[in-house]
């Protein structure tokens, strides 16, 4: 089977047995060997029924929400294409033509694009159309690169074992995002077909929630990109931190009106720190998706992390905190000049804020060394420790099989024996016969002679 289109449905009766004849009669009217699915998450209207009898094929979902609903359509579909679309009739199935030429010439996924093609009025609310869609897809692709221009069209078609590789997992409305992002990290062959959105055929609200789900998209493509999640934003604190506190760290700073002193040396001290953890949540992220296969195989990760050994990570750790306690104990000769008492904020801060912000982040590089280290462990898969009960009951198996042999062995030799036996019997049968005639042949000779002497 070519093509299989599959539609998520949640009480669509008002519009599946619509959807599901467009379908068909694009099969039809194309020649394409096709099929559509219909992934039911739990309908409780019909839904199901409406679509049998129009002549889809009816997959029930247990699990609840739109991706583990097209996740559990696309394992149950027969096509080497998959197509995929809202059963509320927005999309009009009869257009899949372009995506099915595009996957006929090699591509991977192919992507509508309702920008392109056309948003119906009424068919898009405008913070959807304005805000929501345009922003997220912009997100993705700086996040990830893509060139894709709607993240999260619902009209998309793909090879079924190139997407079912990318081992999908979200459950919700934020499975069209991660589609995307996997393909794209993957290297995929994405394309964009220009489609147009109409508005539904529906009378109830849809089960989109526009704030619920579309923070589940941000934080998806957040969670997705430690680059813009942590790096970036630790890369810049870090550099604020370590300018401004390099600068406070001997007097007060001036700029115009304004005056820096140790109350911002101590913002720039927390900044520094903050910095630093966020670069290091970024690496260790980065490892675990790695071993994990969130993320795919970064060979500058890789290389950072094997010049980046537990050993290294602890001399960098110990020098941070050699440093730190060599500042603390200036900070006490600092303070047994001044005889052990009270001492000027402004003077002695500038000692403190540093030694113990070196401190800091010489218990964050060790810690981060020791939990790549434990990162960088190898599974290994041990054999199966064997159960006595199986291992007896293979002993007796074996046994019987040795016993079985050697009777058919015996079977075998007694069969052969009996053989040879008979075939001898059979050859002295013959003898006799000559035998006799022989002994009758020599009584006649004897005969003759016997008359002759006479």
């Amino acid at each position: 089977m070519e093509l299989s289109v599959v539609m998520p449905c949640l009480n669509e009766a008002e519009t599946v047995e619509t959807c599901v004849r467009k379908t068909i009669g694009f099969f039809e009217d194309s020649g394409i060997d096709g099929e559509v699915v219909i992934a039911d998450n739990g309908s409780t209207d019909g839904s199901q029924q409406l679509a049998r009898d129009a002549g889809a094929r009816v997959v029930p979902v247990v699990d609840k929400g739109y991706g583990n609903a097209l996740m559990g359509g696309i394992r149950a579909a027969r096509g080497r294409y998959v197509a995929m679309g809202d059963a509320d009739d927005s999309y009009d199935f009869t257009t899949l033509g372009p995506f099915l030429d595009e996957l006929r010439d090699g591509a991977d996924l192919v992507m509508g694009n309702r920008f392109k093609g056309g948003i119906a009025d009424g068919a898009m609310p405008p913070l959807h159309r304005y805000l929501g869609n345009p922003v997220l897809s912009f997100v993705g692709r700086l996040f990830f690169g893509s060139k894709i221009g709607d993240f999260h069209c619902g009209l998309r078609a793909f090879e079924k074992d190139a997407i079912l590789r990318l081992g999908l997992q979200t459950g919700g409305m934020e499975f069209a995002s991660e589609m995307v992002v996997k393909a794209t990290l993957q290297g995929y062959d994405i394309r964009e077909v220009p489609t147009t959105l109409s508005p539904d055929g529906r009378t109830r609200a849809p089960h989109l929630n526009t704030w619920r789900d579309g923070w589940r998209h941000l934080r998806f493509l957040m969670l997705y990109s430690p680059r813009w999640l942590f790096l970036i934003p630790g890369l810049v604190f870090m550099m604020l931190g370590l300018v401004a506190g390099v600068a406070l760290s001997t007097g007060p700073v001036t700029v115009g009106d304004i005056a820096f002193d140790v109350d911002t040396l101590v913002g720039a001290s927390a900044a520094l720190v903050i910095g630093f953890q966020a670069v290091l949540f970024a690496l260790l992220t980065k490892v675990y998706a790695m071993q994990e296969g969130f993320l795919p195989h970064d060979r500058r990760v890789q290389r950072l992390i094997d010049w980046w050994s537990l050993e290294r990570g602890l001399l960098l750790g110990g020098l941070l905190a050699v440093a730190g306690l060599g500042g603390l104990v200036a900070s006490l000769l600092h303070w047994r000049v001044n005889s052990f008492g009270e001492l000027d904020p402004r003077h002695s801060l500038r000692i403190v804020v540093p030694a113990a912000t070196a401190l800091v982040m010489s218990f964050q590089a060790i810690f981060a060394s020791l939990f790549v280290s434990i990162l960088g462990i190898r599974r290994r898969q041990h054999p199966p420790l064997t159960d006595p009960a199986e291992e007896a009951a293979g002993v007796v198996d074996a046994a019987v099989q040795k016993v079985a042999e050697a009777e058919k062995a015996a079977k075998a030799e007694k069969a052969e024996k009996a053989a040879k036996a008979e075939k001898n019997e059979k050859g002295a049968t013959e003898e006799e016969p000559e035998k006799v005639t022989a002994g009758k042949a020599g009584a006649t000779a004897s005969e003759d002679g016997d008359e002759d002497a006479r």
